[in-house]
């Protein structure tokens, strides 16, 4: 028998979360790759930095793995490409600004002879069995691309983030044509972002908030400080124009943001007329009425630009009383405490906030309902895949293509490591292959796992209580301690006589272990730390990390 050639989507991630996007499109044996996102950690991920995509399922099939296909330059998007490319030797496509945020990541990262095409909307790209265009969409950064992959068994749809906006920033609109002559032509399978599909109608317009901003500009009497997402270019530019109407020099600070500001200008997408781009130093200098600020931290970050002006801890800027502030961004689920003790203390400082969604001052990138639907009868899939959500919000996304028509049994919610395939005779769920998140701490990359988060989770709720002694190899007598050192767990100087109490236990327990010829340290540890925890928690209801240090002389 002929054998039976099998297309397979197999997501590594972005279902069931938000970022961290990353989907591997096989035809038998060859394979591109859409994507490669971070996460940003949750609460519970403490000290992590990031989190990328488990690419174990890449590096096993990397010869088969033809190149890697770019959406646009946002962190959930290329945020995992440095540490990606480091594993697999395959070139990279993308449009010019998306590759100009990668090549500053790739100089970051000491990596070389990198292989990087630009594309333009409307492109093909051949790839093995491969033929892949890219279609232009709306979103919160220029050069944002929707693509289609076209196979043998079909052409599959991947939307990337978008939304629908008859009025953009860049005059550039989504080009429904393309997206209605692939669904004219018949698509196989739509993946489809699902980011705001809980909210009902159309996204508004960027343009919208351009107008509001360019009204906070003019009634400002003082600085005008604008906090936003750094890789939100159209804002800045709105930003930057209204800055220029009322007369206002315009200085960039956070690192992240000086970066996109530069790339963004050299390429083009920002247009900043010349001698209004000023350092942080000149700023400090002008009349209030003549600055403007663009900043990072619109989501309340600890270590962001606006947060330490908040704190009185930037080395430059001081909030000062009637500076307008403007957090052009709403936020990021799990910011919303950290946002609001940021505006609360610009408020102390005499600043003028403007933050809510309903001062207009932010707008999604991504479609509500309205213009998901109008994706689904663009496209016409046969199949549909929701894609880049949190797992209600791809049930609700099938749900709204079910009301639209299409069979149950033609909908797959799935979820990262998952395979839907697809042979002639139709497609199914076929099994899974190893995905997950990999969590990156400073320099280690996947050293940190659910043991060390569980440590420093209890070391954060209840601290350490560490133990020193010396004993005699010969007879196992305490020799010199036990010494009590605690961090974390209860202040020492009122603490004095349960301390003396847990040393008195601690020589009991060596005792005890001497009688019954116990030698073995793990035992011994073992034998200290449960006497321990079980007087502590009796006097306390706290559970610290003990930690026991015992040394051998003669």
């Amino acid at each position: 028998m002929p054998k039976e050639h099998k297309l397979q989507i197999i997501p590594l991630g972005g279902l069931g979360e938000i970022g961290k996007n990353m989907t591997v499109i096989r035809y038998d044996n060859q394979m591109v790759l859409v994507d490669a996102g971070l996460a940003f950690p949750d609460e519970d991920m403490l000290g992590i930095d990031i989190v990328i995509p488990d690419y174990s399922y890449l590096i096993e099939h990397k010869e088969m793995l033809l190149g890697i296909l770019l959406t646009h330059g946002h962190e959930d998007h290329i945020g995992a490409l440095p540490y990606l490319l480091r594993d697999v030797d395959v070139p990279i496509f993308g449009t010019r600004l998306t590759l100009g945020i990668i090549q500053s990541k790739i100089k970051e990262n000491n990596l070389n002879n990198i292989k990087a095409t630009v594309v333009q909307p409307r492109d093909v790209i051949k790839l093995g069995v491969f033929r892949i265009e890219f279609i232009r969409v709306n979103h919160s950064i220029p050069d944002a691309v929707g693509i289609a992959i076209h196979t043998p068994l079909g052409t599959i749809v991947h939307t990337g983030d978008f939304k629908l906006d008859h009025t953009p920033v860049s005059g550039e609109t989504l080009d429904i044509h393309k997206f209605s002559e692939l669904g004219d032509k018949g698509v196989l399978c739509l993946l489809s972002d699902s980011t705001n599909v809980e909210r009902p109608g159309f996204t508004p317009s960027e343009k919208n908030v351009g107008h509001m901003i360019d009204e906070a500009f003019h009634n400002a009497k003082d600085r005008v400080i604008l906090a936003s997402f750094a890789s939100n270019v159209y804002r800045l530019q709105q930003a930057i124009t209204s800055a220029v109407a009322t007369n206002r020099k315009v200085a960039v600070v956070g690192r992240s943001m000086v970066n996109i500001v530069g790339i963004a200008a050299e390429l083009g997408y920002l247009d900043i007329p010349e001698g209004t781009l000023v350092d942080i130093d000149e700023i400090i200098g002008l009349p209030g009425n003549q600055a403007c600020i663009l900043t990072t931290g619109s989501q309340g970050e600890p270590m962001s630009a606006l947060t330490r002006m908040a704190n009185h801890d930037h080395r430059h800027v001081a909030i000062q009383p009637g500076d307008t502030v403007i957090i052009s961004a709403s936020p990021i689920p799990g910011n919303e405490k950290s946002v609001a003790k940021t505006v609360d203390q610009l408020f102390k400082l005499g600043a003028n906030v403007i933050y809510e969604s309903a001062d207009g001052m932010h707008v999604s990138g991504h479609a509500s309902q309205e213009e998901q639907k109008l994706m689904l009868n663009m496209v016409r899939p046969k199949y549909f895949m929701p894609v880049h959500g949190e797992y209600r919000m791809l049930i609700k996304h099938a749900q709204l293509a079910e009301q639209l028509g299409m069979l149950r049994e033609n909908i797959f919610v799935s979820e990262n490591g998952g395979i839907v395939e697809f042979t002639r005779h139709g497609a199914a769920l076929a099994g899974k292959v190893t995905a997950g998140k990999v969590l990156i701490d400073g320099l280690g990359v996947g050293d940190v796992g659910n043991i060390v988060l569980r440590d420093r989770k209890q070391l954060s709720q209840d601290g350490i209580l560490i133990v020193v002694m010396t004993i005699s190899r010969s007879s196992g007598a305490i020799v010199a301690g036990p010494d009590v050192v605690t961090r974390g767990f209860v202040y020492v100087r009122e603490s004095e006589s349960m301390l003396d109490d847990a040393k008195q236990k601690v020589r009991q327990t060596m005792a005890r272990c001497r009688e019954n010829r116990i030698t073995e340290w793990a035992v011994l540890k073992s034998q200290i730390r449960d006497t321990l925890s079980k007087q502590l928690y009796e006097k306390t209801r706290r559970r610290p990390m003990i930690l026991p240090i015992i040394q051998e002389v003669e």
